[in-house]
């Protein structure tokens, strides 16, 4: 397993490796090959025995309230880059590849786990995809300064499949 700074990405490769699910971890060494391309890179190229193979793009975010209580909403923003370029990599790799924005929602903490969620280093997660072309197709703007695109929640709950789903 690669030495993993962001624990988002560190718990999903965890997820993965515990599952016996073959992936490439697009780790600096891969990014630096790609860097003329001038595309931000993806984070994992997940192999699927049931469909497409996944261009993965993690999306750690941390799910929590305010003053002790549960959050209310996820947050599921993405740069207007970031989807640019995940979809100029899924053009790349062309077809048996479908990009995926995967929300790795850390929970802290959980009340009760719930099905879905994944332990990993005493921390709970939640790991929920949205193939890039639902989610450019319901995206609105979030941010014109920070130039961010996010999901409105009903069209993220809509939208949105565990991991499991997609493998």
């Amino acid at each position: 397993m690669a030495d993993r700074k962001v624990h988002y990405e560190s718990a999903f490769e965890a997820y993965l490796r515990e599952r016996g699910i073959p992936y490439v971890a697009v780790d600096e060494a891969r990014k630096a090959m790609f860097a003329s391309a001038r595309l931000k890179s993806f984070d994992f190229v997940v192999y699927s025995p049931r469909g497409a193979n996944l261009l993965v793009d993690i999306k750690g975010r941390q799910f929590r309230g305010k003053g002790g209580r549960p959050a209310r909403s996820f947050q599921t923003w993405a740069t207007e880059q970031d989807v640019a370029d995940l979809l100029q990599w899924q053009q790349v790799f062309g077809e048996g590849f479908r990009a995926v924005f995967m929300f790795v929602f850390w929970i802290d903490p959980p009340l009760t786990p719930e099905p879905g969620m994944f332990e990993h280093r005493d921390r709970w997660y939640l790991f929920l995809g949205v193939e890039l072309a639902e989610y450019q197709e319901h995206m609105r703007r979030r941010s014109a300064r920070w130039e961010t695109v996010a999901l409105p929640q009903a069209d993220f709950k809509m939208l949105a499949r565990p991991i499991e789903s997609w493998l």
